[in-house]
């Protein structure tokens, strides 16, 4: 049996993948997470096999989360469930440990067979952020300006267009007040925005958020 956590913070989302996975032979939903903090405490508590794994949450925010799975419950292996497609985020989410990379326009029958690869131990990408991110490694970086972010700056900006203060971003990732604005300024620096507003405004022009939830 093939046991799964669910990481998002939409009830209707995790019903719903629930309902379909409850249904497949061999695989059993044990727990449900809407944050990064609960699916972390989740993970060390009980060891699920899989979690699957959204990235855009209250809290620490799926990133953050994944590296502390991968870190303190090798076992469990992540497989991300997200919009996001586009842009260098799937590229450096697969550089921290996570075992395989899905979005939600995926058929089930693409999720169920995610699930039992990872388990057998090995990798799985959909097919088209596959082609993305070889793509992306001959484009060069002038495309989507978020290529230029560190995968730390990019979950900081993450956390920022959430509407996330730089105060409550340095206690959920354990930094200084000044680190946080450090990565900040580095970052608008990098984008050429000068403030939050822009730097939201950017993020959405380059299918970096999931605007349904702005």
């Amino acid at each position: 049996m093939i046991n799964i956590l669910l990481v998002d913070d939409h009830e209707l989302v995790r019903t719903g993948i629930s309902r379909i996975l409850n249904e497949v032979r061999g695989i059993k939903v044990v727990g449900e997470a809407q944050t990064g903090e609960e699916a972390v405490k989740f993970c060390r508590e009980h060891n699920p096999h899989i979690v699957l794994m959204d990235m855009n949450m209250p809290g620490i925010g799926g990133i953050e989360a994944t590296k502390k799975i991968v870190r303190f419950c090798p076992e469990t292996k992540v497989i991300f469930l997200t919009v996001h497609a586009e842009g260098p985020l799937p590229y450096k989410v697969m550089q921290l440990g996570t075992a395989g990379y899905l979005t939600k326009s995926a058929c089930p029958d693409e999720m169920i067979k995610a699930i039992r690869l990872v388990h057998s131990g090995q990798r799985y990408i959909a097919p088209e952020i596959a082609q993305h991110i070889a793509l992306s490694q001959f484009s060069g970086q002038d495309d989507n300006p978020f290529d230029l972010l560190s995968e730390r700056e990019l979950q900081i900006m993450l956390m920022i267009t959430r509407g996330e203060k730089v105060q409550n971003i340095s206690e959920k990732l354990s930094l200084s007040s000044k680190t946080v604005n450090s990565y900040r300024y580095r970052m608008f620096e990098k984008l050429k925005v000068s403030g939050d507003v822009e730097l939201t405004h950017l993020a959405i022009k380059y299918h970096m958020l999931d605007t349904s939830s702005l």
